[in-house]
C-alpha cells in the first residue's frame, strides 16, 4: 500500500472503500472528518499509527474491495443518481420507522432510562434536518452538479457551486454531532440486559443509521462534492483562457 503523509483519511477509503472497516472498527470518523491526515485522524483517537496502516494494508492486500463502481472516476451524474436511489432512499424508509420506535421505547421506559428521552428528542431534529437536507441536494445541488458535468453551467456564471457544497458539509457536521451522541446514549448501541425486543432494535437500527450515513456522507465529501469543485475551477480557467486569446 503506497500511503502518503499529505493523504487524508477521505482519499484513503475514496481509493479503496474496503478501508472504511478499519477506520469504522477505531472509531476514525472517514466521512464529516474526512479532511485530516491519518496521522491527526489517529492522534485525535489515540490509537496507533503503525498498527492502523498495517491493517489499512492488510485489507489492500486481501484485495477486498465492496465497491462495484469506482466512484472516483464514475460521471458525477452517475454518483449523484447513486447517492439519491441508495442513501437518500434508505433515509426515506428508515427514519420514519426510527422515529416511531424511539418514541415508542421513550414512552414506555423513558421514566426509568432518560436517556432515551434524549434519544427521541435529539432524532426529531435530525431527521427533520435530514429530510429538509436531502431535498435541497436532490433539488438544488444535484442538478447544479449535473450541468457543470453537462457543460452548461457556463464558466461565467457569478455563482459557485462552492457556496450550496459549503452549507451541506455544515449540515453533515450537524448530522455527525447526533450520531455520536447517540452512539454515546446507547453505550456503543448495547442496549440494557433487560431490554425489550423494540428496544434492542432500536440501537441495533441506529448502528445501522450511523453505518449507511459514513458511507453516505463519504462519497459526497471526499469524491462528488471535491471533483464538482474542481470540474468547475477547470471549466473557469478554460473560459478564461479562450477570453484572453
Amino acid at each position: 500500500m503506497t500511503l502518503t503523509t499529505e493523504q487524508t483519511v477521505g482519499q484513503l477509503v475514496a481509493e479503496n472503500p474496503a478501508r472504511a472497516y478499519v477506520f469504522e472498527k477505531h472509531r476514525i470518523d472517514y466521512c464529516c472528518g474526512g479532511k485530516i491526515t491519518l496521522a491527526e485522524a489517529c492522534q485525535r483517537r489515540k490509537v496507533d499509527y503503525d498498527t492502523v496502516v498495517a491493517e489499512l494494508a492488510a485489507v489492500d492486500a486481501s484485495g477486498k474491495d465492496t465497491a462495484s463502481v469506482d466512484w472516483t472516476k464514475a460521471p458525477l451524474g452517475e454518483l449523484a443518481d447513486h447517492i439519491v436511489s441508495t442513501h437518500h432512499a434508505y433515509l426515506k424508509m428508515e427514519l420514519p420507522r426510527l422515529e416511531a420506535m424511539s418514541a415508542r421505547v421513550s414512552k414506555v421506559h423513558g421514566d426509568h432510562a432518560p436517556e432515551v428521552n434524549e434519544i427521541y428528542s435529539i432524532f426529531l431534529d435530525f431527521r427533520r434536518e435530514l429530510e429538509e437536507h436531502t431535498i435541497k441536494e436532490e433539488q438544488i445541488l444535484f442538478p447544479w452538479i449535473k450541468k457543470l458535468e453537462a457543460g452548461e453551467q457556463g464558466p461565467f456564471v457569478a455563482a459557485s457551486v462552492a457556496n450550496p457544497i459549503r452549507c451541506m458539509e455544515q449540515e453533515h457536521d450537524s448530522a455527525g454531532a447526533a450520531l455520536e451522541r447517540f452512539r454515546e446514549l446507547t453505550n456503543n448501541y448495547e442496549p440494557p440486559a433487560d431490554a425489550c425486543n423494540t428496544w434492542r432494535v432500536l440501537y441495533a437500527s441506529l448502528d445501522v443509521l450511523e453505518q449507511d450515513m459514513h458511507a453516505h456522507v463519504h462519497k459526497e465529501n471526499s469524491i462528488l462534492f471535491p471533483r464538482a469543485l474542481a470540474l468547475e475551477e477547470s471549466q473557469r480557467d478554460s473560459g478564461s483562457r479562450r477570453v484572453h486569446l
